[in-house]
């Protein structure tokens, strides 16, 4: 299977060793990418399918909003159409409430150990700027070197500010621009200037190099770690 859908509780047959079935197999393919240290998308995935089982427990009435219904009446004086739930809420209730007691202590798990190795790969990242910065740092180009991998890969980066009714976050948007192989004259600094060479759009560019001790998946771990850890250092710089 390629993933658990959001609604998976409640969507299809409602039958506590039918969706056991679901969760374990779902939840064996997301350990398997953990073991190779593959974080995304399966971490976010279970961030989000805890958050919506607890929240299940926590409002049962919500539930029974997502049972099929059948049109019974229709009031044309009133101009009001009447409903009858198709399942028996006792009957079904009884099973996902023994789902969801299964589910809920099994991902959490789960997300422990996915947290466990962001936390890992998130201490093996350093970051350092490299050259003189301009004050513009909402757009540049960070470098990233993936442990003893023979390339440093070029994203442009661009940051961008949004604002909440409760707080105001960072969000980054990268685009992988090119890779050059690791030598002797291949410095940052000289990556830097190549760059600035082939893109006059930014005569001093904010550039960083962002590193780790040693090699992760890229696109499933190393460059969305190293986002989020980039991210923060600009907000504490």
């Amino acid at each position: 299977m390629d993933g658990l859908n959001k609604d998976w509780l409640t969507e299809g047959l409602i039958d506590f060793e039918y969706k056991k079935y679901l969760l374990l197999a779902y939840l064996k393919k997301v350990a398997r990418n953990f073991d190779e240290n593959r974080l995304y998308p399966f971490l976010a995935e279970l961030v989000a399918h805890y958050s919506n089982l607890v929240e299940f427990k926590r409002n049962k009435e919500q539930v029974a909003k997502h049972f099929p219904t059948k049109l019974t009446k229709i009031d044309l004086q009133k101009m009001t159409l009447q409903y009858e739930q198709i399942m028996n809420d006792d009957q079904y209730m009884e099973e996902i409430a023994q789902t969801l007691e299964f589910a809920i202590p099994l991902i959490k798990q789960n997300l422990e150990n996915g947290k466990e190795i962001y936390e890992f790969v998130e201490e093996k990242i350093e970051i350092e700027p490299v050259g003189i910065l301009p004050l513009h740092k909402e757009e540049g180009y960070m470098l990233l070197s993936n442990g003893n991998l023979k390339d440093i890969d070029v994203y442009a980066y661009q940051l961008t500010l949004f604002e909440s009714a409760k707080e105001n976050f960072r969000a980054i948007k990268t685009v992988f621009l090119t890779s050059y192989r690791r030598k002797i004259t291949n410095t940052v600094e000289f990556i830097k200037l190549d760059m600035i060479r082939s893109n006059r759009h930014l005569p001093n560019p904010a550039t960083y190099h962002i590193r780790s001790e040693k090699p992760f998946p890229m696109l499933e771990t190393m460059l969305p770690v190293a986002k989020r850890s980039f991210v923060r250092y600009l907000g504490q710089a």
